[in-house]
């Protein structure tokens, strides 16, 4: 039995603002222009923008990958996707088209949605606006039965009309032969691939190696929360293309356009890769909320270069709150939303004994030299303290004990920065532990370098 194959279909919006919805309805049946403003004399219009169309539609098949491999688009409104090896995996058909309705009303369209085990069928019934999802081959032909004939778009609708033949089982109830000869095989050819007995080839989709979308507001904003709302529907595109590449991203670039200034870039520089808008957004209020818009913004457009392989993390059969590891890449990716790329940073050890030039900053969970120095304290002063010294006993606040030493370090001569230390641990009266040096010269003055935590 062939598969069912539900069909989306995306409507792109028309009517920007409109006072009464009959006006509105009339524009989609055709009504003249004047007869729609004397309904409603508020109502504004906005040319059809065919590449704005054909983009949404590029998208729309691109975020549904992730549901099936198997997507085809059919020009200028309908997105095919063949479903069959994916209903175990998300639980049946109905579980499908909730996922897609869902992720297309995030995205801010609205779709009729049907399916059906031919992709023809399943066309139609998408461009009728019935909601059907038909599994069963056998009851294919009576559903199809009470559609109208305009599902076909040929241009012998008239010549139907005034035969009487107002649906699809009217034509299905004339001679073959006759039809043939009077409209052309090819009105034979597409019945027949609805209803099954011959095939439907369609070209496939191929996914896009990067993401790029944008979206224009319905009207200028500057608030926060009106640009995030609108950037959440590029976000909730960009998870689902994401899904479908089973990929992530680190780095995603956000253009704000205006109506005479340049335009305001926002990047956004993750620790980790990732794809849940719901992390992106949370990461976009933080950089918005502290940027200083030129003007108001009229597009948002969002960009992403550089996607990679996911990792997941392996699931134990037990789980234990205790042994579980804090996020701690989310943690660094808010701090960095808010307080800069720059003002949170790793430290990473470099193959230089001189403790001042041991680490460097590096990005969070860089991977590490394995270099084996003697214990050292994790907080170094930026400058070594010198410290006054009683009886050859360096002191404190009071006289130093020294604990453990020397750690000799003699290194540097290459370039002009050498050192000859000897490093000791002492613990001081108030039993903190500190980090100090001798210096190995003639004067050989005592110094405060690090303190233990």
């Amino acid at each position: 039995m062939p598969s069912p194959e539900p069909c989306a279909v995306a409507e792109r919006q028309r009517l920007l603002v409109c006072d009464a919805k009959a006006a509105a309805r009339g524009l989609r049946a055709g009504m003249p222009v004047s007869a729609a403003l004397a309904l409603a004399p508020g109502l504004r219009l906005r040319e059809r923008e065919t590449a704005a169309e054909t983009e949404a539609l590029l998208g729309i098949a691109a975020w549904a990958m992730q549901c099936t491999s198997s997507v085809a688009l059919e020009f200028p409104d309908l997105v095919l996707l063949e479903v069959s090896g994916s209903l175990k995996l998300f639980g049946g058909l109905a579980q499908i088209e909730a996922r897609l309705r869902q992720g297309l009303a995030a995205m801010g369209y609205s779709a009729h949605l049907a399916a059906a085990p031919t992709a023809r069928a399943a066309s139609w019934f998408a461009r009728s606006g019935r909601h059907r999802l038909i599994a069963d081959a056998a009851l294919l032909e009576n559903e199809l039965r009470a559609l109208p004939v305009s599902v076909l778009q040929c241009a012998e609708e008239e010549v139907l009309s005034s035969i009487g033949a107002g649906s699809i089982g009217d034509l299905l109830a004339l001679p073959r032969a006759g039809l043939a000869r009077r409209l052309g095989q090819p009105l034979l050819d597409a019945l027949d691939q609805a209803l099954g007995r011959l095939p439907d080839p369609r070209g496939a989709f191929v996914l896009p190696e990067k993401f790029g979308a944008a979206i224009e507001l319905p009207a200028e904003a500057t608030q926060t929360e009106a640009l995030l709302f609108a950037a959440q529907r590029l976000l909730a595109q960009l998870e689902g293309f994401l899904a479908a590449r089973a990929a992530g991203t680190r780095r995603l670039l956000l253009s704000l356009a205006h109506r005479a200034a340049p335009a305001t870039r926002i990047e956004l520089g993750l620790v980790a890769a990732c794809r849940e808008a719901a992390h992106f957004a949370l990461l976009l209020r933080e950089r918005l909320q502290q940027t200083a818009l030129p003007e108001a913004v009229r597009a948002i457009a969002l960009e992403v270069q550089a996607i990679e392989p996911l990792e997941h993390s392996n699931q134990s059969l037990f789980s234990d709150e205790l042994q579980q590891e804090g996020n701690w890449p989310r943690l660094i990716e808010r701090l960095r939303s808010r307080l800069g790329a720059a003002a949170v940073h790793g430290m990473a050890l470099c193959a230089d004994h001189r403790p001042e030039r041991a680490s460097a900053r590096a990005e969070p969970g860089a991977r590490q030299l394995a270099l084996d120095f003697e214990l050292r304290p994790f907080w170094l002063l930026e400058r070594p303290q010198a410290l006054e010294e009683m009886g050859s006993v360096p002191c404190h606040q009071g006289p130093l004990k020294l604990l453990a030493g020397p750690e000799r370090i003699e290194s540097g001569w290459w370039d002009g920065a050498d050192i000859a230390r000897d490093y000791f641990i002492a613990r001081a009266a108030n039993e903190a532990l500190l980090w100090v040096y001798r210096e190995r010269s003639p004067a050989g003055a005592w110094y405060l370098h690090g303190i233990f935590s």
